[in-house]
């Protein structure tokens, strides 16, 4: 879908509505929604030129969200973290919806949803739910805060988001993270969500911010992954100094054990930590990913932490993991040291067929490319690829390997924003002096990438303090867009126009008999001529946030033979009727099955 010359934009009175741009439509005094519209449409329309490869479409569709950290001049550790966003089909009407994570005020005496630290002045502030509208007929796009009618009540101080169908009803659920308790949402399937963190015992009282859920010993039910940061409270809060009073850094507090909980597949679930393993190391983790690492058919679980060595748990199909990043590589860089990680991603960029990693992390470190040799062994080659140097005067959270232009090579885009005061900013007495602009890398097809983000339009311009960022196909027009969430700032929509304009296939991986997508798989799109491009079904990665769980991948002007999913737990099925530039459902047990 291209915007061409119609707008999307919110009504005088919340109604969504479409407006085709030949002239402005006035509303009340105050309202700018209409005249917004306007001058983005004539901007996208006009102005933009040819390479423009996003476009900002925030305030036209809806999507009307600004995150609150509660600062109040104390630095508490927490108030930068946050927060993430999750893209999913919660009304199971075949487009993603928005989840956007939410702070507050922070103080000893603050009641958890308090917006202002005056009583009465403002309203709670809880995490929002936006249906997407979108109208596939017509090619419009718009969002509606649905919120209070869904039964959503998240007034936590909240840090991340995972989203997966944990009870196999065939309906998207919602695990929240936050700064304190943890919670569990069960969608109903009726537009509304139940609570069931107590019945389900998936509750952690301590810092999270990275969740993912994941079939770890291939039952057939979704478990889950809880990413810990450190033992931190507003109470022991302690002043930190770089030249001026900063912000703390995870150095001077204890960090806590990650979280494994098993699925029972009765609604609740079992805490794993001790005896799967997971619980004899740890750092403070900040990103997860998941994916077959070293090629032996089992679910691994990587770790992103802080300034601490990575941590690869290796899946040995037992329920027991070993961590083996000090030996296999991706525990530390190339010069032996820990970096700041922040936000993770695995994916095949190299189109050998194996998942590599890709790390975010501080200024003056360069964030971190390992290549996977196919046995999960890694080499950091940072520098080699491009992504290392032009990162170091980034802080990076958000991220993921995806294939903007659709040319068949994975591409990464970066969120930045600093968690050290920037010497620049205080200078010009900038009222919150972490923000930075975001970077966008092309990959080249000969394992390098080029920085596109000067081309990449008007909508890597701003300077803000991103932190999650969730990858989809958010208008199922065939490419991938983004949506950045910023601390103590606006959510923006970044719609892609570039990359349907290359062939792709759409795939939605979903169980033999429940409509669960099925986290896990490993997908090939074979090629005449060509190796096969892999990717896999999850929603994990990035920082704090949940993807589209469905797989796109850009074909360019391949010939696509067949489809071939590897399915968690075994089993390979092929199909080779799959249509290119559409949507396809693959049912696991209607292929044909791949014998080696």
């Amino acid at each position: 879908m291209t915007l061409g010359s119609m707008g999307f934009s919110r009504g005088c009175f919340g109604q969504v509505v479409a407006v085709a741009v030949v002239g402005l439509v006035g509303c009340a005094a105050g309202d700018q929604d209409v005249s917004d519209m306007g001058r983005v449409e004539e901007h996208r329309s006009e102005t933009a030129p040819v390479g423009d490869l996003f476009v900002d479409v925030t305030a036209v569709v809806g999507l009307n969200f600004e995150h609150v950290n509660g600062m109040s001049g104390e630095f508490y550790f927490n108030e930068m973290v946050g927060a993430g966003v999750a893209l999913f089909d919660y009304d199971n009407d075949n487009d993603l919806d928005v989840y956007v994570v939410q702070g507050h005020i922070l103080g000893p005496d603050v009641v958890a949803g308090d917006a202002s630290l005056d009583p009465g002045l403002q309203g709670p502030l809880t995490d929002r739910l936006f249906r997407n509208d979108l109208d596939r007929d017509g090619g419009v796009l718009g969002f509606t805060d649905v919120t209070e009618a869904s039964g959503l009540d998240a007034r936590g101080y909240g840090m991340g988001v995972a989203a997966g169908d944990y009870d196999n009803d065939g309906w998207v659920d919602l695990y929240l993270l936050n700064f304190g308790s943890n919670q569990l949402w069960k969608n109903n399937g009726d537009g509304t969500f139940g609570d069931v963190t107590a019945a389900s015992g998936t509750d952690d009282p301590r810092w999270s911010v990275s969740a993912s859920f994941v079939d770890f010993d291939a039952d057939g039910w979704l478990d889950l992954y809880v990413g810990n940061y450190v033992n931190y409270s507003i109470a022991n809060n302690v002043e930190c100094f770089n030249n001026i009073r900063t912000y703390c850094g995870p150095d001077g507090f204890v960090p806590v054990p990650d979280r494994l909980f098993r699925n029972r597949g009765d609604g609740s679930f079992e805490d794993v930590t001790a005896s799967s393993q997971i619980g004899t190391e740890y750092g403070p983790a900040l990103g997860v990913a998941t994916a077959d690492l070293d090629g032996n058919g089992w679910v691994d679980i990587y770790v992103a932490n802080d300034l601490s060595e990575n941590r690869s748990w290796m899946n040995q199909g037992d329920g027991t993991f070993v961590n083996t990043a000090l030996f296999n590589g991706s525990a530390l860089n190339e010069t032996g040291d820990a970096e700041a990680g922040m936000g993770v991603d695995a994916g095949d960029f190299d189109g050998d067929g194996d998942d590599d990693l890709f790390i975010s992390h501080l200024v003056t470190q360069t964030n971190t490319v390992y290549v996977n040799d196919g046995d999960g062994l890694f080499q950091d080659q940072s520098v080699r690829t491009g992504l290392g140097p032009p990162s170091l005067p980034f802080t990076g959270f958000g991220t993921a390997w995806f294939d903007f232009d659709n040319d068949g090579w994975l591409d990464v885009m970066v969120v930045n924003g600093a968690v050290d005061l920037l010497p620049r900013l205080v200078q010009a007495r900038d009222p919150y002096p972490l923000h930075q602009t975001n970077q966008l890398f092309r990959n080249l097809g000969n394992a390098r990438f080029e920085d596109v983000s000067m081309a990449a339009g008007a909508s890597f311009e701003p300077s803000e303090v991103s932190r999650g960022a969730a990858f989809g196909d958010i208008d199922n027009d065939g490419d991938i867009d983004v949506v950045v969430t910023n601390n103590n700032g606006p959510a923006r929509l970044l719609l892609n126009e570039v990359g349907n304009r290359n062939r792709w296939v759409g795939l939605r991986l979903v169980g033999a008999t429940v409509d669960r997508d099925m986290l896990g798989t490993r997908v090939a799109v074979v090629r005449s001529g060509a190796p096969p491009l892999w990717r896999r079904v999850r929603s994990d990665g990035s920082y704090a946030s949940a993807n589209d769980s469905r797989v796109l991948v850009g074909v360019g002007e391949s010939v696509i033979t067949a489809v071939r999913a590897v399915w968690p737990g075994g089993g390979e099925e092929e199909w080779t009727d799959v249509a290119v530039n559409s949507w396809s459902t693959l049912r696991q047990g209607t292929g044909r099955e791949v014998v080696r």
